[in-house]
């Protein structure tokens, strides 16, 4: 099993930042896949950004040119750094992590945008 433990979440005023960390532990290994989905009130859960192992990231288009996605596979984290964001930005973050079918997901952690 695969524990997420998020940080980073806060109150920010709209053109702000903030940066997202996520630590995953357990069994990392092989072919996976650690991102950030969100969660507006009313709305549906929704990709934000993810970065496989292998390489490479994605990225909503509603974010794209200002969060940027990495991960130290060496320490097992991902971070997202979210710059001039708005307040539709403001949603619960959650951390993600896929491998072998299993879906894991961390507690959430707060982000609210003011304008």
């Amino acid at each position: 099993q695969v524990q997420l433990v998020e940080s980073g979440g806060g109150l920010v005023q709209a053109g702000g930042s903030l940066r997202l960390s996520c630590a995953a532990s357990g069994s990392i290994f092989g072919f996976n896949v650690l991102g950030w989905y969100r969660q507006a009130p009313g709305k549906q859960r929704e990709m934000v950004a993810t970065v496989p192992s292998g390489g490479g990231t994605n990225y909503a288009d509603s974010v794209k040119g200002r969060f940027t996605i990495s991960r130290d596979n060496t320490k097992n984290t991902v971070l997202l750094q979210m710059n001039s964001l708005k307040p539709e930005d403001t949603a619960v973050y959650y951390c993600y992590y896929v491998s072998r079918g299993r879906t894991y997901w961390g507690q959430g952690t707060q982000v609210t945008v003011s304008s």
